[in-house]
């Protein structure tokens, strides 16, 4: 997992366990607990991570397609990136 975030007009990049709990501070109700992790070293949560990311479809199943966001949800979703300016969303 990436997560991009903007930073001073320049874009920030976040991998794997860093992503994951950067967007768990983001949310709200007891799934901010789970940014406390932050505090285990990045190797041990990032092999965490890489178990959960290897057995996530025999722990919690898997769909046949994809849900379709809501017009409401379209905000959470990543901007289309111009080819001519990887820097800046279109």
């Amino acid at each position: 997992m990436v997560l991009l975030e903007r930073e001073n007009g320049s874009f920030r990049q976040y991998h794997k366990s860093d992503a994951a709990l950067r967007i768990a501070a983001s949310l709200t109700g007891y799934w901010r607990l789970i940014a406390l992790l932050r505090y285990i070293p990045r190797p041990a949560r990032d092999l965490l991570y890489d178990l959960i990311a290897r057995n996530r479809y025999r722990w919690f199943g898997r769909r046949n397609s994809c849900l379709l966001p809501r017009a409401a949800d379209e905000h959470r979703f990543l901007e289309e990136v111009s080819e001519e300016n990887p820097n800046e969303p279109v």
